[in-house]
């Protein structure tokens, strides 16, 4: 196995050791109690899911008013830094919500960051806001009062933190939701907001028309499939007359949706539907329901007002709650006689969707005594789907995922980085136009650097962060995936240029051109230049040995990551990125302190954070193995002997043989800058002493090209060679290259010295 290889599966393997500790809800009752004092009264934590029912002395007959739970039983999503965040969240018996609090919370920008007093502020816009409207996170705050439409209601978030407050919200609706499934009949639709009938929309239709055109819906049931129903229960045999006429109806049952203008208008009449309307309260809706044959829908023990007991209405599988509207039916022409005809209101806080498809069931009862002393009751469902025609409703918009909503309040950002990086990309790729001239060079630096700090890092809150690699691995290795990650839209973006750079260029393109903190050190540092202030310059095995407390202090981030997640995150402020990016020093004092303290640092070493602390510097360059390009040009003379580039270097990232050691490099272009400058490059300017200038073409003279230095004029050729003490380092140092001579018997013609070395290896 090659050394790479073995590297490269030894980090792999690193990865694979990072894991989330399981975690749960620990409130205790007395808790709970002291949280929700008299008149209400929490009861004990139900068997079937993890939220204690809340009790009123101001209702006492109501029963359960509410409940309330811990969001981490319910919806553990995980938080920005992997951990999920615990919300107390009650809940009332409408679907409204009581309150919300932050029980524990592990988001880097609230610790220690900004005040919580913003977080609280945030959770306590839920109160009474309604799981059954869509909820969201403002892309920006606004005071125009109709932002919050019927089916939508957009909240306050908070200023830099974003995703953590989006993840937040996405927490409280998850476990929100899954309560009132549960316990409050809502169906499964989630934030989507129902169909709404077209008021506009309107058809005479009689009976007939209604029912071929699937307005209302029919189940007919024969003597003879009742009785099939029936076979495998002891129910079987028990009616006479349906034994004695098979192919009889036993019951015909009929439904059909009200709100709706061309049934309820066809069906009831113009008067019979407006009084429907004006007595059914807000969100209600009406269905029709109606049985002929020999069963009814109603048993005798039915009362008005109430909700009937052979009849169930659900929809994916979680029951609507039928009542009886006491409605004064008028006569239905063209209906069929009907031993059953009533109107049922369902209640708004169910959730029904009624362009959905919903399932009205209906109970069969049968008596028999056989070998019983009393009577015994056999009951068997049948059931009659409904689902009214598309053309009688308004589809809301289906709502985008939350996730997707961030990038499109991002869009803007994320096209400009993404130029911005093309940008980089194509200088990266041919670098020998911008990288030439020192000038040019160093205002394409100036600018870049400056969108890069003042943009990506303070604007668009683009700085990344250990923390991301640790949050990212943690909720992996927790099954949870990297959904949390995508409410962050210029991280994702830049997390992906970051993998492309490694790849092609190295660590190097990230770290030297769009980490924000990097750009702040160097802007320290340019300003320390014009000052004149000292530098400190360390002996190079010295400086290789600090190097490796970076990979140190990435090693023990990790650990603590698997063991003690709550000290990673402490540990993590290693990293004066949130001080200095993230919140702008508009932190406490020892945050400050030690960010200001690093940056002074970086005035005497440059780069001195990069170089010895950075973990994240030290994860990529862990990634920077895999690069495959070795894309800054050398020659053979570089380093040998030329020393240009390695002393002027800032990041002593050139060795003594001239080779670039890319672990080192932050890609600042310099050296090829000077590789290419017939000003600063030391080969250029020797053979210009000489009559000589680098070109990269060369032409025959008189019809013969000059391949070697033996072939230039005697006295030419002996300048040259006698700049060296030996012939053999100075042939080496000039044969292979391309020359112009200004020698008054060669004046301005190209001549190529032949030599071992391609002309490609030399002019890039």
């Amino acid at each position: 196995m090659t050394l790479l290889a073995r590297q490269i599966t030894l980090f792999a393997g690193w990865l694979l050791t990072l894991s989330m500790p399981a975690v749960a809800g620990e409130l205790t009752i007395s808790q709970l109690e002291s949280r929700f004092p008299p008149p209400l009264h929490v009861q004990q934590q139900l068997a079937d899911l993890p939220a204690w029912p809340l009790t009123s002395d101001v209702q006492p007959g109501e029963g359960t008013i509410g409940y309330v739970f811990e969001s981490i039983d319910l919806a553990p999503l995980p938080g920005f830094a992997g951990t999920p965040i615990n919300l107390l969240v009650s809940l009332d018996r409408t679907g409204n919500f009581m309150n919300v609090e932050v029980l524990n919370q592990r988001e880097p920008i609230f610790l220690d960051v900004l005040d919580r007093q913003l977080l609280r502020e945030f959770v306590g816009q839920y109160a009474g806001k309604s799981v059954k409207r869509e909820i969201v996170v403002a892309a920006n705050q606004s005071t125009n009062p109709l932002r919050n439409s019927a089916n939508r209601i957009e909240l306050d978030g908070i200023t830099r933190a974003t995703t953590s407050v989006r993840i937040l919200n996405q927490t409280a609706l998850a476990s929100a939701l899954a309560v009132a499934r549960a316990k409050l009949g809502f169906t499964d639709f989630g934030q989507r907001a129902p169909a709404q009938p077209r008021i506009d929309v309107f058809e005479r239709r009689d009976f007939t028309e209604l029912l071929a055109r699937g307005m209302i819906a029919r189940l007919r049931v024969s003597n003879e499939e009742t009785e099939r129903i029936f076979t495998e229960t002891d129910g079987v045999g028990a009616d006479p007359d349906g034994l004695a006429h098979p192919s009889a109806p036993f019951v015909d049952l009929y439904v059909a949706y009200l709100n709706a203008p061309t049934i309820g208008r066809s069906l009831l009449g113009d008067d019979a539907y407006e009084k429907l309307m004006h007595k059914l309260p807000e969100g209600r809706q009406a269905l029709w329901v109606a049985t002929a044959g020999r069963y009814s829908m109603i048993d005798d023990d039915f009362v008005p007002a109430g909700i009937p007991q052979r009849l169930s209405l659900t929809q994916d599988g979680l029951p609507v709650e039928l009542r009886d509207l006491v409605f004064d039916l008028p006569t239905l022409i063209g209906a069929p006689e009907f031993n059953a005809s009533r109107i049922f209101s369902v209640y708004a806080g169910a959730g029904l969707d009624p362009g959905r498809t919903m399932e009205l069931t209906l109970t069969l009862t049968r008596v028999t005594k056989k070998g019983l002393i009393l009577p015994r009751i056999i009951q068997q469902p049948v059931t009659l789907k409904y689902r009214p025609p598309k053309t009688l409703f308004e589809y809301p918009a289906e709502p985008l995922p939350e996730w997707l909503q961030a990038w499109n309040a991002r869009w803007v950002d994320l096209v400009i980085i993404s130029v911005a990086f093309l940008v980089l990309s194509l200088v990266l790729w041919r670098p020998r136009w911008v990288a030439s001239r020192a000038e040019r060079l160093n205002s394409f630096r100036v600018v870049f650097l400056s969108f890069t700090l003042i943009y990506i890092g303070w604007y668009a809150q683009g700085q990344l962060s250990v923390v991301q690699i640790t949050g990212i691995l943690r909720s992996l290795m927790s099954g949870q995936g990297l959904g949390s990650l995508l409410y962050d839209p210029v991280s994702v973006l830049l997390i992906a240029i970051a993998m492309v750079t490694l790849l092609i260029w190295g660590r190097g393109t990230f770290c030297g051109w769009l980490c924000p903190f990097g750009v702040l050190q160097e802007a320290v540092s340019a300003l320390s230049r014009r000052l004149r202030l000292p530098r400190l310059h360390l002996p190079t095995p010295l400086v290789h040995r600090l190097q490796r407390v970076r990979y140190a202090v990435l090693a023990v981030l990790a650990v603590c990551a698997v063991a003690t997640p709550s000290a990673a995150e402490s540990l993590a402020e290693v990293e004066p990125f949130k001080t200095a990016i993230t919140v702008g020093f508009d932190r406490s004092w020892p945050f400050v302190a030690y960010a200001v303290l690093l940056l002074i640092a970086g005035v005497f070493y440059f780069k001195f954070f990069c170089k010895f602390i950075c973990p994240l510097g030290a994860a990529l360059s862990l990634g920077g193995r895999l690069q495959i390009l070795s894309w800054i040009p050398r020659r053979e003379v570089c380093g040998r002997p030329c020393q240009t580039c390695r002393t002027r270097c800032a990041y002593d990232a050139i060795k003594a043989d001239g080779a670039v050691s890319y672990d080192d490099c932050f890609h600042c272009l310099d050296c090829v800058g000077i590789y290419h400058d017939i000003e600063r490059c030391a080969p250029i300017l020797l053979y210009r002493r000489k009559g000589l200038v680098m070109t990269p073409a060369g032409v025959r003279k008189g019809g013969k090209t000059l391949r070697s230095i033996d072939e230039l004029p005697g006295k030419l050729r002996a300048s040259v060679i006698s700049q060296t003490s030996a012939a053999q380092p100075c042939r080496r140092f000039i044969d292979g290259v391309l020359v112009r001579t200004r020698a008054r018997h060669l004046s301005n013609q190209w001549v190529s010295l032949g030599g071992t070395m391609p002309n490609r290896f030399i002019w890039r």
